[in-house]
């Protein structure tokens, strides 16, 4: 790697105040060394994710609930951090019975269940490697997913509940896993009580854990749910990014680097009392803010599996006001998703006992903010804007909360700069960069297009290049406007734009395609597809059924995130234009799915909508 690729100024002396929150093993010879990429962090010390989310508690908080779950059907189970202390040591047991190292990989195709976290701190006691595979995730990409994760054990569930319904979990796993050949075991969970077929290596999680159990008299093999001394920067979880240049790339978090950007956030989010991170478990952001940041302070956090629309679209409300819910961390997604439900329900009161709402994964617009203040706290709650990115372990930055005694987040120094690395004046648009390295960058880079990722430490010497536009405001706020690469950020997940441009492309009935994205009230962004048909599509289409045809296809290879919202049928494609003019035209032109209109334009009108002179 060249000399050039590394932050070259040292990080917040914050991160010291940090790094004493953490239970080491061996103590931190270095808090921080410059080299490669964000430098090496905490040399010399080993810890134990799980035991800094467990273990360390237990003599004085083991009665302390730790987290309160709840079903999509209204089941609900508390776990205090003894209870789930005990699961994770018996599931630790139980993984290493079955031959599994540090290093391997653990796949997680689970919901949000109290076993979902179990797995994952499990995974972390022995020093596995944990990947979180989405419960939507059609069969096609499930089985491209495991074959590039090469995976021991994979666990996942007989069914999952979504929006009031049972997805065949299980079923989808056994045809995903006749393409994937290295998966060893797959534990199942029982949650539905659905049937399932059963094959070689399939286990009952319950059967599973309570084999390792000690009985009464039994001598306890502590040896074996001791948890792993291990080096801060140790793999411990995976995390796929978009697809770039049409090959997968994942990053890989340290357990003890992700432990401490998770805590360095928490301790600013959180004032005390209970925190809940409304999001799904296969958001990143759930995963390192929702469970590891509240565990690793002791505090008691909300998890819940579902949708917040069942059984009635109170169930936020409700929610908080059960568990006194004093922080909220959600996505502005979720927020927009929740208003379009109340302008129907009357009488909507806030809920005292919440203090402070966080979003986080895509800008919130000013009027969703009021709203959200004025719907969940009545004018009084604090509302905090956060900016984060998955290579640098969630959320680094956040904005609008006052900031306690001793509680400030650390540092990272964010700036605005030019192409040639130099920095804008407020209101000009530019590229953020990080002057100052943050301890919960990525620790590893995987996948045929891996080198991606490495630039942005080498698109600009000594900063870390973010790949995301933003500006600097006169009060000296930032905006963030969106991705200087194909990759845009929908619900708080990444989608490749080009990678949806290729699975539009391979369908018979398009001869090209291009994709683009523009605002929704619903969703933040959507994604805009124009498409010129081949003769396959036939003399005279249903353009309507042509349009569904292939937003399905999109769905089922990518999920529903990546599904365009909107699909425009062209005569033909012309080369007069600019990549971002065509792109503003065909968000200007295309009929969303959710209305009536024409789906078809002539490359004229595209010529006209771009403002473009038409000859």
């Amino acid at each position: 790697m060249p000399e050039q690729a590394r932050i070259t100024r040292p990080p917040s002396p914050l991160w010291a105040a940090v790094a004493e929150q953490v239970t080491w093993d061996a103590p931190v010879e270095s808090l921080w060394e410059p080299g490669p990429r964000s430098g090496r962090w905490f040399t010399g010390g080993r810890l134990n994710l799980s035991a800094n989310c467990l273990d360390r508690h237990l003599p004085d908080a083991g009665d302390r609930v730790a987290m309160h779950w709840e079903g999509e059907p209204g089941d609900r189970r508390s776990l205090t951090y003894a209870e789930l202390h005990e699961q994770v040591v018996a599931l630790a047991r139980a993984l290493r019975g079955m031959g599994v190292q540090p290093g391997d990989r653990v796949g997680l195709h689970l919901g949000w269940l109290p076993e979902t976290v179990v797995a994952m701190l499990a995974c972390a006691r022995i020093g596995a490697v944990h990947a979180m595979l989405p419960v939507p995730l059609p069969v096609e990409p499930l089985a491209d997913r495991l074959e590039q994760l090469d995976l021991r054990v994979l666990f996942t569930q007989d069914g999952a509940w979504r929006h009031g319904a049972v997805l065949p979990l299980k079923a989808r796993a056994d045809d995903a896993l006749l393409a994937a050949g290295s998966v060893e075991h797959t534990i199942v969970v029982r949650r539905t009580g659905m049937d399932v077929a059963w094959f070689e290596g399939d286990r009952w999680y319950h059967d599973l854990v309570a084999a390792t159990r000690p009985g009464p008299g039994l001598p306890t093999p502590a040896e074996a749910g001791a948890p792993e001394s291990l080096p801060a920067d140790h793999p411990i979880a995976t995390v796929p990014l978009a697809t770039k240049g049409g090959q997968p790339v994942s990053i890989v978090h340290g357990a003890g680097t992700m432990l401490a950007g998770a805590l360095a956030v928490h301790r600013h989010l959180h004032p005390g009392g209970v925190f809940w991170c409304a999001g799904d478990i296969a958001w990143a952001v759930t995963q390192f803010h929702g469970i590891y940041g509240p565990l690793a302070a002791g505090d008691t956090a909300v998890m819940f599996e579902g949708t917040l629309d069942v059984p009635t679209h109170r169930r936020a409300w409700e929610i908080i006001a059960r568990y006194d819910v004093t922080t909220l961390l959600t996505s502005p997604s979720v927020v927009r998703t929740v208003r379009g439900w109340a302008r129907e329900m009357p009488e909507l009161s806030a809920v005292p006992s919440l203090e402070r709402v966080v979003t986080a994964g895509e800008p919130i617009e000013p009027e969703l903010a009021q709203w959200l203040v004025e719907a969940f706290g009545g004018g009084r709650l604090s509302l905090g804007d956060a900016w984060g990115q998955l290579e640098l372990g969630g959320i680094v930055r956040v904005t609008g909360l006052e900031h306690r005694a001793g509680a400030g987040a650390p540092d990272c120094d964010l700036d605005i700069v030019d192409s040639a690395g130099e920095p804008v004046l407020d209101d000009t648009p530019g590229e953020a960069v990080l002057r100052l390295p943050w301890a919960g960058t990525m620790v590893g880079v995987e996948g045929p297009q891996a080198e991606i990722a490495e630039r942005h430490w080498t698109r600009h010497p000594g900063v870390y290049a973010t790949g995301d536009l933003a500006r600097r405001r006169a009060d000296g706020s930032v905006a963030f406007l969106g991705r200087t690469d194909d990759v845009v950020s929908i619900s708080g997940q990444l989608v490749s734009l080009a990678q949806v441009r290729e699975v539009l492309a391979e369908h018979p009935f398009v001869q090209r395609a291009e994709v683009t994205w523009r605002k929704d009230t619903s969703l933040g962004r959507s994604l805009v597809a124009a498409v010129s048909l081949s003769e396959v599509a036939g003399p005279d289409p249903d353009l309507d059924a042509v349009a569904v045809e292939l937003m399905e296809a999109v769905r089922e290879t990518m999920g529903g995130l990546a599904r365009p919202r909107a699909v425009l049928v062209l005569d033909r494609f012309g080369d007069e234009l600019s990549s971002r003019d065509r792109a503003r035209a065909f968000a200007t032109l295309a009929t969303p799915d959710r209305r009536g209109g024409p789906r078809e334009a002539t490359w004229a009108q595209v010529l006209a909508a771009a403002g473009h002179p038409v000859t």
